[in-house]
Protein backbone atom coordinates (compact mmCIF):
# COMPACT_ATOMS: atom_id res chain seq x y z
CA UNK A 1 0.00 0.00 0.00
CA UNK A 2 1.29 3.48 -0.86
CA UNK A 3 1.59 5.63 2.24
CA UNK A 4 3.32 8.84 3.31
CA UNK A 5 5.59 6.72 5.53
CA UNK A 6 7.17 4.94 2.57
CA UNK A 7 7.37 7.97 0.28
CA UNK A 8 4.29 6.99 -1.69
CA UNK A 9 5.87 3.69 -2.72
CA UNK A 10 3.92 0.46 -2.92
CA UNK A 11 6.19 -1.08 -0.28
CA UNK A 12 9.66 -0.76 1.23
CA UNK A 13 10.88 -3.84 -0.64
CA UNK A 14 14.02 -2.84 -2.58
CA UNK A 15 12.90 -4.77 -5.66
CA UNK A 16 9.48 -3.11 -5.59
CA UNK A 17 11.10 0.32 -5.26
CA UNK A 18 13.39 -0.34 -8.24
CA UNK A 19 10.53 -1.68 -10.33
CA UNK A 20 8.44 1.41 -9.62
CA UNK A 21 11.25 3.60 -10.99
CA UNK A 22 12.50 1.55 -13.94
CA UNK A 23 10.39 -1.59 -14.06
CA UNK A 24 8.67 -1.19 -17.39
CA UNK A 25 10.30 -2.28 -20.62
CA UNK A 26 10.30 1.18 -22.22
CA UNK A 27 12.13 2.78 -19.29
CA UNK A 28 14.79 0.08 -19.32
CA UNK A 29 15.23 0.45 -23.08
CA UNK A 30 15.68 4.22 -22.73
CA UNK A 31 18.33 3.62 -20.06
CA UNK A 32 19.97 1.05 -22.37
CA UNK A 33 19.96 3.53 -25.26
CA UNK A 34 21.60 6.20 -23.12
CA UNK A 35 24.11 3.82 -21.57
CA UNK A 36 25.19 1.60 -24.44
CA UNK A 37 23.95 3.08 -27.71
CA UNK A 38 24.83 6.76 -27.28
CA UNK A 39 21.33 8.02 -27.99
CA UNK A 40 20.65 11.36 -26.36
CA UNK A 41 17.72 13.05 -28.11
CA UNK A 42 14.00 12.41 -28.28
CA UNK A 43 14.17 11.69 -32.02
CA UNK A 44 17.07 9.26 -31.57
CA UNK A 45 14.98 7.31 -29.05
CA UNK A 46 11.98 7.34 -31.41
CA UNK A 47 14.09 6.11 -34.32
CA UNK A 48 15.84 3.46 -32.21
CA UNK A 49 14.01 0.57 -33.81
CA UNK A 50 11.92 -0.54 -30.83
CA UNK A 51 8.72 1.12 -32.06
CA UNK A 52 7.99 3.21 -28.98
CA UNK A 53 5.04 5.58 -29.41
CA UNK A 54 5.85 9.27 -28.96
CA UNK A 55 3.40 9.69 -26.05
CA UNK A 56 4.91 6.70 -24.22
CA UNK A 57 8.44 8.00 -24.82
CA UNK A 58 7.55 11.45 -23.48
CA UNK A 59 5.92 9.89 -20.41
CA UNK A 60 8.84 7.57 -19.65
CA UNK A 61 11.42 10.34 -20.08
CA UNK A 62 9.43 12.47 -17.61
CA UNK A 63 9.22 9.59 -15.14
CA UNK A 64 12.93 8.79 -15.43
CA UNK A 65 13.77 12.45 -14.94
CA UNK A 66 11.43 12.69 -11.95
CA UNK A 67 13.06 9.59 -10.42
CA UNK A 68 16.49 11.21 -10.82
CA UNK A 69 17.72 8.58 -13.30
CA UNK A 70 17.85 10.87 -16.34
CA UNK A 71 18.85 14.52 -16.63
CA UNK A 72 17.60 16.84 -19.35
CA UNK A 73 19.16 20.03 -20.68
CA UNK A 74 18.73 22.27 -23.69
CA UNK A 75 20.78 21.42 -26.75
CA UNK A 76 23.33 24.24 -27.09
CA UNK A 77 23.15 23.99 -30.89
CA UNK A 78 19.33 24.09 -31.05
CA UNK A 79 17.46 25.56 -28.07
CA UNK A 80 14.24 23.88 -29.23
CA UNK A 81 15.74 20.45 -28.52
CA UNK A 82 16.71 18.68 -25.33
CA UNK A 83 19.67 16.42 -24.65
CA UNK A 84 19.12 13.54 -22.23
CA UNK A 85 21.84 11.99 -20.12
CA UNK A 86 21.98 9.45 -17.34
CA UNK A 87 22.45 10.96 -13.90
CA UNK A 88 24.86 9.46 -11.37
CA UNK A 89 21.90 7.46 -10.07
CA UNK A 90 21.20 6.28 -13.62
CA UNK A 91 24.76 5.25 -14.41
CA UNK A 92 24.70 3.19 -11.22
CA UNK A 93 22.35 0.86 -13.13
CA UNK A 94 25.26 -0.28 -15.33
CA UNK A 95 25.92 -3.52 -13.40
CA UNK A 96 22.22 -4.37 -13.55
CA UNK A 97 22.02 -3.91 -17.32
CA UNK A 98 25.27 -5.81 -17.83
CA UNK A 99 23.81 -8.75 -15.92
CA UNK A 100 20.61 -8.55 -18.01
CA UNK A 101 22.68 -8.74 -21.20
CA UNK A 102 24.75 -11.68 -19.95
CA UNK A 103 21.68 -13.55 -18.70
CA UNK A 104 19.71 -12.95 -21.92
CA UNK A 105 22.63 -13.96 -24.15
CA UNK A 106 23.11 -17.13 -22.11
CA UNK A 107 19.50 -18.22 -22.54
CA UNK A 108 18.30 -16.69 -25.83
CA UNK A 109 19.57 -15.59 -29.22
CA UNK A 110 20.16 -11.83 -29.03
CA UNK A 111 21.49 -9.14 -31.33
CA UNK A 112 24.06 -8.03 -28.74
CA UNK A 113 27.47 -8.14 -30.45
CA UNK A 114 29.24 -11.31 -29.37
CA UNK A 115 32.44 -9.34 -28.71
CA UNK A 116 30.55 -7.12 -26.24
CA UNK A 117 28.95 -10.08 -24.46
CA UNK A 118 32.36 -11.78 -24.24
CA UNK A 119 33.91 -8.61 -22.78
CA UNK A 120 31.11 -8.41 -20.21
CA UNK A 121 31.52 -12.06 -19.24
CA UNK A 122 35.31 -12.00 -19.16
CA UNK A 123 35.68 -8.97 -16.89
CA UNK A 124 32.45 -7.37 -15.71
CA UNK A 125 34.29 -4.82 -13.57
CA UNK A 126 36.47 -3.60 -16.46
CA UNK A 127 33.45 -3.36 -18.77
CA UNK A 128 31.43 -1.42 -16.18
CA UNK A 129 34.40 0.87 -15.48
CA UNK A 130 34.69 1.62 -19.21
CA UNK A 131 30.99 2.56 -19.39
CA UNK A 132 31.47 4.87 -16.40
CA UNK A 133 34.55 6.48 -17.99
CA UNK A 134 32.60 7.23 -21.19
CA UNK A 135 29.80 8.69 -19.06
CA UNK A 136 32.25 10.96 -17.19
CA UNK A 137 34.03 12.09 -20.37
CA UNK A 138 33.31 15.66 -21.42
CA UNK A 139 30.88 16.02 -24.28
Amino acid sequence: MRTAENGGQRSSCPISIALEMIGDAWSMLIVRDLMFKGRTTYNEFLEGGEGIASNILADRLRKLESAGIVEKRRDPSDARRFIYRLSAKGIDLTPVLVEFVIWSARHEATDAPLSVVRAMRKDRRAFIDAVRRRWRAPE
